[in-house]
């Protein structure tokens, strides 16, 4: 579990980095974390990532096609 936090750090300092104030999708997330130097095997991990989050209220899910992530920075 220690290691899905450390990946949601990584991912919650480069959205507050970004300034990224808009919902994004897991693969849009996954192009910034790219562009700053963060390695994440895909768009789906990113999802799944978040997705355990939002259970803990860190992570807004937006259910629209595809699903949208407002992190909480």
């Amino acid at each position: 579990m220690a290691h899905c936090a450390r990946e949601y750090d990584r991912i919650r300092t480069v959205l507050a980095e970004a300034d990224a104030d808009e919902p994004l999708t897991a693969r849009e997330i996954l192009q910034l974390l790219e562009a700053h130097g963060e390695s994440f095997e895909s768009a789906h991990s990113v999802a799944t990532i978040l997705g355990r989050r939002a259970r803990d209220g860190d992570v807004t899910v937006i259910r629209s096609s595809p699903y949208q992530y407002r992190v909480e920075t």
